[in-house]
């Protein structure tokens, strides 16, 4: 088992959950990260105590950053990415830099002793008819820059030693360093600060997967490395292969009062429309559990706690 893991871009939304889990469960954990993100990345102050947490502020597209970080690492969990594929179109050489040539560096200095688990996004499957399973054979045909980044970045790990890949769902779930861009977190919000969403593309499919079972993942691939290297699975939750209006009506289940309303106001830049199996990550041993109403009933929760909006004189 490795001993000392080093997670970068360990304050961020997967991240700051992922340094709770690995210290939980008995690892030394090194997060870097560039704080890019400002106040929005204090949640981990609560770690400061423990010991067998380090912080390293840096950029992953640094060499003697990474060289440093690397030398007292046993493996390496790579979440430092611009994630979404807005974020990315609105700086694309950002983008590339963060997200594909920082993954060409780690995997320049990293040892082949070293393993590198790896996030890839499910979004890599392209404009598909969300008539069929997504498997790990389906071709790769990304849209958008982040898809397109993330698959050249899970190529490069892959034709490397000791490296893991895990194609993500949605996310959802509270964390530290909160995202209400994700569409679950997004509708939940939306269904307890507006009380309506406008809707678009409401049959467009998608997998969903909660972010404690996506860093239960990646511990599971940390104590299974021989097993699993070289390999690419699916990570999601089989049950929760859902359109966005299915999605909406889960809410309103838990929210009655939400008002829907559908209408062809815009367009997924990835196209996404997609249900994805995660069978072949349940052979090897590992499956989410968490589903997505206790994730709903999560975040209700949550939400109570944000208080009045930064810029809203009302609640």
């Amino acid at each position: 088992m490795a001993d000392r893991v080093l997670v970068t871009g360990g304050l961020g939304y997967l991240g700051s959950i992922l340094c709770e889990h690995l210290l939980a469960a008995g690892y030394r954990v090194t997060a870097l990260d560039n704080l890019m993100y400002g106040l929005g990345q204090q949640g981990l102050f609560h770690l400061c105590a423990n010991p067998d947490f380090e912080f390293v502020k840096g950029d992953v597209r640094d060499e003697p950053t990474m060289k440093a970080a690397l030398k007292t690492a046993d493996a390496v969990v790579h979440l430092a990415a611009i994630v979404g594929a807005s974020a990315c179109d609105k700086d694309p050489a950002l983008t590339t830099g963060v997200n594909l040539d920082a993954v060409k560096l780690l995997n320049r200095l990293r040892s082949p002793s070293q393993a590198v688990i790896f996030p890839n996004t499910n979004s890599g499957y392209g404009a598909t008819t969300g008539a069929s399973y997504c498997t790990e054979e389906t071709p790769l045909e990304p849209i958008s820059l982040y898809g397109r980044t993330k698959v050249e970045a899970e190529r490069e790990l892959l034709g490397s030693p000791n490296a893991v890949a895990f194609r993500l769902a949605t996310v959802f779930g509270m964390s530290p360093r909160m995202r209400l861009d994700l569409l679950v977190n997004h509708f939940v919000h939306a269904a307890v600060t507006d009380g309506y969403l406008v809707l678009f593309e409401k049959d467009f499919k998608r997998n969903f997967v909660h972010v404690r079972d996506v860093a239960d993942a990646f511990l599971f691939a940390l104590r299974n490395v021989p097993k699993l290297a070289g390999g690419v699975y699916n990570l999601g939750l089989d049950s929760a292969n859902l359109s966005k209006e299915e999605l909406a009506r889960a809410v309103q289940r838990q929210v009655p009062n939400f008002y829907l309303h559908f209408a062809p106001i815009g367009q997924d830049p990835d196209k996404r429309n997609y249900i994805v199996s995660s069978a072949k990550l349940a052979a090897a041993g590992f499956e989410a559990r968490r589903s997505l109403d206790d994730g709903i009933r999560e975040l209700l929760k949550g939400y109570r706690m944000e208080g009045r909006g930064l810029f809203r004189n009302a609640a």
